[in-house]
């Protein structure tokens, strides 16, 4: 199984890499592309494409580009102002130029038409820095909480699939990254990727509960999962909470 990384998360690493010299202008188009037909940036003056904007923000300063993955209720890794924080949470992802020179900074937000993705460029806030460390340490212990809660209900009988996923986090093949990118980044990008996708196997169907108060408990024991894993894949995309090469 292959799991598929965001847009805002292939922009965030690819575009860092491309940005510091590691990856050539090809490159970071087709490894942002992947199977979309087209990435644009809409605007007054005309629609740009992922290279002119780019070219923008490095031109403002920008040394990196940082992802976030924010929902409802849950900003994290984002510092508004408040319609970037909005456009942000309603896609489910942005995209953050780190180091850029000016206040406010720049962030874009992707919306998908059909094959095509199309930016949306806003004002944004510096952010502080994110803890690779530390969201990989709390991904680990809500993971351990879950799967014992989840034990407590008795998973393996009501989604005997969701049980083994919980505990095979080596499933799946490597998430590609290009040069630059930690390997502790992308190992917890893989993990985050995967728990997501069992976090919404577990919600998609809620089995053989017979009772409100089943569905309550085993939804309080998975969501807890599903918030630690977007934050770890989006401190695993912010290049700002890289440990030091």
């Amino acid at each position: 199984m292959a799991f598929e990384m965001p847009a805002a998360g292939r922009v965030a690493w690819w575009g860092t890499a491309f940005l510091r010299g590691l990856v050539s202008p090809d490159e970071y188009v087709d490894a942002v592309l992947a199977d979309d037909a087209a990435h644009v940036f809409g605007g007054t003056a005309g629609p740009r494409s992922l290279l002119e904007a780019t070219a923008a923000v490095r031109q403002a300063g920008a040394t990196a580009l940082g992802a976030a993955f924010p929902a409802p209720g849950d900003p994290w890794g984002l510092a508004g102002p408040p319609p970037f924080s909005a456009a942000s949470t309603e896609a489910g992802e942005a995209v953050i130029a780190l180091g850029v020179r000016t206040e406010p900074g720049v962030g874009w937000v992707p919306e998908r038409v059909g094959r095509a993705v199309e930016w949306t460029s806003y004002d944004a806030r510096r952010r502080m820095p994110l803890d690779l460390g530390d969201a990989d340490r709390t991904l680990r212990r809500t993971l351990l909480d879950a799967a014992n809660r989840l034990a407590e209900l008795d998973v393996a009988r009501w989604r005997p699939e969701i049980a083994d996923a919980l505990h095979d986090l080596r499933a799946g093949d490597p998430v590609i990254a290009p040069p630059g990118v930690p390997t502790r980044a992308a190992d917890l990008a893989r993990r985050a990727l995967h728990l997501q996708e069992v976090v919404e196997l577990a919600l998609d169907d809620e089995g053989a509960a017979v009772s409100a108060g089943e569905i309550a408990a085993r939804r309080s024991a998975i969501l807890p999962l599903g918030s630690a894993a977007r934050h770890a894949l989006t401190a695993a995309c912010s290049p700002d909470g890289w440990p030091d090469p």
